[in-house]
């Protein structure tokens, strides 16, 4: 049987590469810091599940200190150049897309199909986490179509993903931390707080009114934190279940599926998800960033207030229906 573990190997696998290859890199001034940062992600993927509470809150605040005084440095792998890529773009046109559209094709399959193959009565896949482990899948599937179409240096996968990595820097953990910071706030009864607080506020008297506080605080949460991970098990808590779930008996599912878009609407007004909203100014090297920031921010605000309104609709239409 395909477990979890297994997409978590191949995960700390792949930091153990960033982190050597890091440390070889000489053109990067930070590349120990790089090497030593990779290295305990890398740590915490492979032997995470063995260590003590202690020891992986040790783990996390090493990272924390290799990220928060003075920052990662930027790499510079060799792997192709600009003109072989222009080259190799126009070569193969749309077709570049193909192995992107696998990585989803393959975990959409993962869910409704391959999680019921059975292999002598064993499914092949765990199934408590199908998704995650054919989105895992996916991804090895398409580096492999990748190589085969492009024919790149054999090294180009790793070098490319450092580069990327290396680029986002320490924002590319920053889901896990506050997905972390959020099941603590729920442990620690935040939600219950939240709730007793919005209920006081607001007279949830109508199934349209406990759903637009919870799409609305989901997205106003999300804009605080910094991530939907960490708003989803505070307001959930809070309003979600209480309210949505068991006084007007919506679809749990629903609630929850919906309710994590309309969290995902606050991630794009938000300068706290630097995880997201600095990719594009640190890929685009542009040379102000913290503008360069606001300006992506200030871009995505109607799209995300309209996502917002298309989310309530959707809840309020689809949860006490199915």
């Amino acid at each position: 049987m395909i477990t979890l573990q297994w997409i978590y190997i191949l995960a700390g696998a792949v930091f153990v590469a960033f982190s050597v290859l890091s440390a070889g890199d000489r053109e990067n001034p930070k590349r120990f810091k790089n090497t030593a940062f990779w290295g305990l992600l890398a740590v915490s993927f492979l032997f995470g599940g063995y260590f003590s509470d202690l020891m992986n809150g040790l783990l996390v605040i090493g990272l924390v200190l290799l990220a928060g005084i003075g920052g990662l440095g930027q790499g510079k792998p060799r792997t192709t150049s600009p003109e072989e890529r222009s080259d190799s773009a126009v070569k193969f046109g749309n077709r570049l897309f193909i192995p992107a559209l696998i990585i989803p094709v393959t975990a959409l399959l993962g869910t409704l199909w391959l999680a019921e193959v059975e292999i002598g009565g064993t499914p092949l896949f765990d199934p408590r986490d199908p998704t995650l482990i054919a989105l895992g899948l996916g991804v090895v599937l398409a580096i492999g179509v990748g190589m085969a179409m492009l024919k790149p240096p054999v090294m180009a996968p790793l070098q490319e993903g450092r580069r990327l990595m290396d680029a986002v820097g320490w924002a590319a953990i920053l889901p896990q931390m506050l997905a972390a910071l959020g099941a603590v706030f729920a442990l620690a009864g935040v939600g219950e707080v939240v709730g007793g607080l919005i209920a006081d506020v607001i007279p949830m008297n109508a199934s349209l009114i406990a759903v637009v506080a919870y799409c609305v605080g989901m997205a106003l949460f999300t804009v605080i934190m910094g991530n939907a991970f960490a708003a989803f098990p505070v307001m959930t808590a809070a309003v979600g279940l209480p309210f949505v779930v068991f006084q007007f008996g919506g679809n749990p599912a629903i609630v929850c599926a919906i309710g994590m878009l309309a969290g995902f609407c606050g991630t794009l007004m938000t300068p706290m998800a630097a995880n997201f909203n600095v990719v594009p100014a640190n890929l685009l090297e542009l040379p102000d960033r913290n503008a360069a920031l606001n300006g992506v921010i200030r871009a995505q605000i109607p799209t995300a207030l309209m996502m917002l309104v298309a989310n309530i609709l959707l809840m309020q239409f689809l949860a006490f229906r199915f």
